[in-house]
């Protein structure tokens, strides 16, 4: 992950107390995360921090939207985000391991970077089908990735049965040949 800007609370200084914050999420936030499957993003965080002398804590909500790949057509589709969580930032002089609700931070610290917690907040939020509201999706790319039934498949292979019958021995080899591979995924060296 590189750093992104813009997501960081300066607390060095701060008396102890509430304190509320707000960052909007774009589509900045997902592309230093490598493979993040957000494409695009308007959402807003509202950030409650309590501040006290040994530790942080943040209440977090998010809303708005997020476009990912469609899971039926692969075409972009908006969906929406809430999210509720919380984050406890211990102080420590031997840190522990982040677990996505606890952060830890040497005692000299003077800010706390959220981009990665706000980050697993909303690809954590999503749903776990991602996909445009019936008859939304793209008819051509459906129809692409149609399944086909056993009586349709049965049909595609007599057909191309068929097709093959007036070849040569050399050209059905090669055929044959070019359909192991396919099937197996490795190449064969002529």
């Amino acid at each position: 992950m590189e750093f992104v800007e813009g997501y960081t609370i300066a607390f060095k200084g701060l008396k102890a107390g509430v304190y509320d914050f707000e960052f909007p999420i774009d589509g900045a936030l997902f592309r230093a995360f490598e493979n993040s499957e957000v494409r695009a993003a308007a959402c807003r965080a509202k950030v409650r921090m309590e501040r006290s002398e040994t530790q942080l804590v943040f209440d977090t909500s998010i809303t708005g939207e997020v476009v990912v790949p469609c899971d039926r057509c692969l075409e972009d589709c908006r969906v929406p985000i809430g999210f509720s969580g919380r984050l406890t930032v211990l102080f420590s002089e031997v840190p522990g391991e982040y677990d996505g609700e606890t952060m830890w931070l040497s005692p000299v610290e003077e800010e706390v970077d959220l981009a990665q917690y706000l980050y697993e907040s909303v690809v954590l939020s999503l749903p776990y089908q991602r996909v445009h509201p019936e008859g939304a999706c793209d008819p051509e790319m459906l129809r692409r990735f149609r399944i086909v039934s056993n009586e349709e498949f049965e049909a595609i292979e007599q057909a191309s049965a068929h097709a093959t019958e007036g070849l040569g021995e050399a050209q059905q080899a090669a055929l044959e040949r070019l359909k192991r591979q396919m099937e197996t995924g490795e190449s064969e060296e002529p």
